[in-house]
């Protein structure tokens, strides 16, 4: 009688295979892989193993042996297929990548496989292999912003100056405004997440009103000081810096980042601040709101409050808002700035170097 292999894992292949066999961009062949290998390391027979997860036993016993003869390596590529080569690919693969990354379709924005299959005369799976091989994906495109302000130098090295080597006796705060955040209610009740199925909610909702989170992030200690207002003008930001002064130390400068929004430049601000002395204004440079590291709070009170959030009213938008305020000052956590000015206008040169060169092509 045949005995199928034993297979005896190490914490690192344990940790790579359960990574493979829960990972949701691993591919389906090698996850089922993953938990054979994993099924048969608890001591589970080949019949169990395709029964719990829906597979011959034939393929099972496969790729058992596989792993008990190569380790991860037998699992993670399939072995070399006799058949005759892909000649006709071989052939067309130099100009589906020439039309996908040279040419646009008259009709559309980028070219989808089925339309460049039709403009080349061969199959849709045929352009599909070809670009996994190469890396294309026509259908995805990333945002960016490359500033041209005038004193980029400057503003950016005076910020990040401030990250890295903060004042003494000073704190350095990083300002700015969540504006128009809305109350939305959902039109019916969504269904609770259960296992198999993700969480559903409307996608159409009623709104209930806006408000504006006015935010200071202490650069230091993570601490926020923050507020909720009907506006957004420049009356409510001298309100809110009226807010920093009275619940900061008494006589400690305070440096306060913040963007180039008009509210915070105008003549009433500047009147106020000349009054208020230990007040210091550092403006990042224009659509660079990436060094103001308050954005990057924003960003978890979004994904983690705002998002999925269901607000019957304003007043529990507010109470929302405010209950999360509480909780990150409970425990506040600080967000380490790690790139330097170098760093930092060596990767804007090069975007911009880049963008030049397809301008001039």
């Amino acid at each position: 009688m045949r005995t199928a292999p034993k297979i005896t894992l190490s914490e690192a292949e344990v940790k790579t295979l359960t990574k493979w066999s829960r990972g949701r961009s691993t591919p389906v062949r090698l996850m089922q892989r993953a938990q054979i290998v994993l099924a048969a390391s608890e001591g589970s027979t080949n019949k169990e193993i395709a029964a719990r997860l829906g597979l011959g036993r034939a393929l099972v016993g496969r790729w058992r042996k596989r792993f008990a003869e190569h380790g991860l390596a037998g699992i993670e590529k399939d072995a070399p297929r006799g058949g005759r080569p892909p000649t006709r690919r071989n052939e067309v693969a130099a100009e589906i990548v020439r039309r996908t990354v040279e040419t646009k379709p008259d009709n559309a924005t980028h070219w989808s496989t089925r339309m460049l299959a039709r403009e080349l005369g061969v199959s849709q799976s045929m352009v599909s292999r070809v670009w996994r091989a190469h890396g294309l994906k026509p259908h995805l495109a990333r945002n960016f912003k490359v500033s041209n302000d005038p004193y980029f130098v400057e503003k950016v090295t005076d910020v990040v100056g401030l990250y890295l080597d903060p004042p003494e006796g000073a704190l350095v705060l990083c300002c700015d405004e969540k504006s128009q955040i809305q109350a939305l209610d959902r039109t019916q009740p969504g269904l609770p997440i259960k296992k198999g199925r993700c969480g559903t909610m409307t996608h159409d909702y009623k709104r209930n009103g806006t408000t504006t989170l006015f935010a200071a992030l202490n650069a230091a200690d993570g601490r926020l000081i923050a507020t909720c207002m009907a506006r957004h003008r420049h009356q409510e930001w001298i309100k809110f810096l009226k807010i920093i002064d009275e619940q900061t130390p008494p006589g400690m400068d305070l440096h306060l980042i913040v963007d180039n929004y008009a509210t915070h430049k105008h003549p009433n601000v500047k009147a106020w601040l000349k009054r208020h002395p230990r007040f210091h204004i550092h403006f990042t440079p224009t659509a660079s709101s990436w060094l103001n590291l308050v954005e990057r709070w924003f960003r978890e009170l979004t994904q983690k409050c705002l998002q999925r959030g269901v607000f019957r009213d304003l007043d529990d938008l507010l109470n929302t808002i405010n209950s999360f305020i509480e909780a990150h000052n409970h425990n506040p956590q600080t967000f380490i700035w790690t790139a330097s000015v170098q760093r930092i206008l060596e990767k804007v040169q090069r975007a911009r170097d880049s963008l030049n060169k397809t301008q001039t092509a």
